[in-house]
């Protein structure tokens, strides 16, 4: 395309629609595309890294777990390390577990304010049970050292990173704890939450049975009752 203030201007039509928009790229990039060709949402127009919050902006939380996925698995390959992907998308699931409120509705939320996305979504259940406006969200993207900083647990957040100032917020609000992770209930010396020391194994109770097992029969009257059941043995 032509040159704008010292930047080529590359300009994309959309297909349906028909409306142009116009992208300056710096001299020194790379272009990628070219003339004609057929582009998708969120594609590349030069060579370089990607910026994760306008992956999420334009193309929505699935790309951006896919790109993360991704380019944390290449740095692996290439040091000749296999890894599962479950161990990343873990790690991402993470980072990408709050939503900004950007409507409150009816609901109890502020706007502008970031809560966890299952708190949303249960939140917003019980309000349409109830007849009246859901809020809406955007999904945010946390680095790692914020995500394990906005956990639910202050516990878990003062044993990594900013132990006075976490414990200090928490004591102002007046934060309760519910021990339901891991790492808090390690600090406390309790049982973790996983495997036999889950709730749904904790709460089992051992009832003892009332019939009486009636006494197994000696050989000798299991001998007698096979040759009583055939006859050719009598």
């Amino acid at each position: 395309g032509s040159t704008v203030r010292g930047k080529r201007s590359i300009i994309i039509r959309d297909v349906d629609s028909g409306e142009e928009e116009e992208h300056l790229i710096p001299i020194g990039k790379h272009v990628i595309v070219f003339k004609g060709d057929l582009l998708k949402k969120g594609q590349q127009l030069t060579e370089g890294p990607v910026n994760p919050h306008e992956i999420l902006e334009v193309c929505g939380p699935q790309a951006l777990q896919d790109h993360l996925v991704n380019e944390v698995q290449e740095v692996y390959r290439l040091q000749g390390v296999t890894i599962n992907d479950k161990h990343i998308e873990t790690i991402s699931r993470q980072m990408m577990r709050k939503v900004r409120i950007t409507e409150a509705g009816d609901t109890t939320f502020l706007w502008g304010e970031q809560v966890e996305k299952l708190t949303f979504e249960e939140e917003n259940e019980k309000i349409e049970k109830m007849g009246g406006q859901p809020a809406e969200g955007q999904p945010v993207l946390l680095g790692i050292t914020k995500a394990s900083l906005e956990t639910e647990s202050f516990l878990s957040a003062a044993s990594f990173q900013d132990t006075t100032r976490v414990l200090t917020d928490a004591a102002t609000l007046g934060k309760v704890d519910t021990l339901r992770g891991f790492k808090e209930n390690v600090i406390m010396g309790h049982i973790v939450p996983a495997g036999t020391g889950a709730d749904l194994h904790r709460n089992v109770r051992l009832k003892p049975m009332t019939e009486e097992i009636a006494d197994a029969p000696s050989e000798e009257e299991e001998q007698e009752e096979r040759i009583f059941d055939n006859p050719l043995l009598g």
